[in-house]
């Protein structure tokens, strides 16, 4: 994998780099190789729960690359007087991959949302990256154990496998089931199909730029009030209690 330094934030060390030097120094190299490998976009929120559930906490520790997405992560590595680089958002990740994928004809296995969202994503891959070869797809509502979703994965043989179950169901699905699988990058990126469908509409880039894609959202679905309370629960702890 590649070498990148890291910084920890409350016992989770995220690699300190740009998304452009990721890309080209970390996951697109284990693309080349046929290789596999577990990323994790993690936010305060993955942060938080990963320190109130063990188990969650080791699979996070056991993923390849640990990324920041998130403003008050790069806050918090701010504080420690070890700033990270910059946010590296997941949908920014799915999309460039995606960007790739069509460029050299790879193939993608999009995994969670709802149906109708799920059916949305694909049709916007193939609009949007028509040599995107699409593996497979499935609804996230499965049963978190079920066999056939693992076997159709390992059947497809993808070379990106995007999982959107929502934390921490993706990132423990993608860690139950790694060993069961040949080759792949298995990134699990929340939300970012209900963006890629044009379900939820992204913060404009600006708003992206200064960090306040939190604010946005929030904004726009005030039912994420109780989302960016544990965001401050987060922020909290670190300021006081120097984790």
């Amino acid at each position: 994998m590649g070498a990148f330094k890291t910084v920890s934030v409350m016992g989770i060390d995220f690699i300190n780099t740009t998304k452009e030097e990721f890309l080209e120094k970390g996951l697109i190299p284990i693309l080349n190789r046929n290789e596999k490998c577990f990323v994790v976009t993690a936010n305060p929120e993955i942060v938080m729960k990963a320190n109130e559930d063990h188990e969650f906490k080791r699979i996070i520790q056991s993923a390849d690359f640990v990324v920041p997405d998130g403003a008050g992560i790069l806050m918090a590595a701010r504080h420690k007087k070890q700033p990270l680089q910059e946010r590296i958002a997941g949908t920014d990740i799915m999309m460039d991959l995606l960007s790739y994928a069509n460029e050299k004809g790879l193939s993608c296995f999009f995994l969670g949302a709802s149906e109708a969202v799920n059916e949305k994503v694909v049709l916007e891959v193939r609009k949007q990256f028509p040599f995107v070869k699409i593996a497979g797809s499935h609804h996230g509502f499965f049963p978190f154990d079920d066999t056939t979703i693992v076997e159709g994965v390992r059947k497809a043989n993808p070379d990106l496998v995007f999982v959107a179950t929502g934390f921490p169901r993706q990132e423990k699905w993608i860690s139950q089931n790694l060993d069961t699988f040949e080759k792949g990058i298995f990134i699990g990126v929340g939300g970012s199909f209900d963006v890629l469908s044009g379900e939820v509409k992204r913060a404009p880039e600006t708003w992206i730029k200064l960090n306040l894609e939190w604010l946005y959202r929030l904004i726009k679905q005030p039912f994420r009030f109780v989302r960016v309370l544990k965001i401050f629960k987060f922020m909290f702890r670190i300021w006081f209690k120097r984790s």
